[in-house]
């Protein structure tokens, strides 16, 4: 059987190495474009206005450079107690942050927009939630774990797919969202849209190594 599939080469509009790492596990054609926008929340904004807006702006900035091209970008958030936590400033935020969130559970918020210049009605926007409970740790565990500085480019302070898994008890909705991107979700809209399809990829894939083997 022969697997006739579109495929594109996609622009992440992110610097996260995470991110580029989910993508390549469902063996996504892309590149690297960094946006430059500010990530600023707005007063009274709700945590999944915030998300969708910052990975709006970040791809509406990439794609009006690049007009004939797929871009995606994301944007993930912390929120425990109705409080935004975004990236930590500082080793000392950064503590601050996990002892907020030590014994307790918070909710991870990431945004996602893929979308081109030149088809604006063909934008998805989404938001993609998961609950994740932290164990409760000791000012100490918590000054050691910020000291390996894996906390400090993280929303919320820390690394699910890292050294932070040591202390994720538990996780509700989709795991991948917590890394950084919901691949599940993003993976149906790249599908739908004729960018790529990674089930379609992932055969073409077994049909080489298949016809390979046949052939030595």
């Amino acid at each position: 059987m022969t697997f006739v599939h579109t495929t594109q080469t996609l622009i992440l509009a992110s610097s996260s190495p995470r991110r580029r790492d989910l993508l390549r596990e469902i063996r996504a054609h892309f590149e690297v474009v960094l946006p430059t926008i500010e990530e600023a929340s707005v007063n009274g904004e709700s945590p999944e206005d915030l998300v969708c807006r910052l990975a709006r702006d970040k791809a509406d900035e990439v794609a009006a450079l690049h007009p004939n091209r797929w871009v995606l970008a994301a944007d993930t958030i912390v929120v425990i107690d109705g409080k935004i936590l975004g990236k930590p400033a500082d080793p000392r935020e950064a503590e601050a942050m996990l002892t907020t969130l030590s014994a307790r559970t918070h909710v991870v918020y990431t945004g996602y927009a893929i979308l081109r210049s030149d088809r604006p009605e063909s934008a998805r926007v989404r938001f993609v939630t998961s609950q994740v409970h932290i164990r409760d740790m000791s000012p100490a565990e918590i000054s050691d774990y910020v000291a390996t500085r894996e906390p400090m480019d993280k929303a919320g302070a820390y690394a699910i797919q890292g050294i932070g898994a040591g202390i994720v008890e538990w996780v509700s909705g989709s795991y991948t969202n917590v890394v950084g991107l919901p691949l599940c979700e993003v993976a149906r809209d790249l599908k739908e849209l004729g960018i790529f399809d990674f089930l379609a990829e992932a055969n073409d894939r077994a049909q080489s190594r298949d016809n390979s083997t046949t052939h030595r």
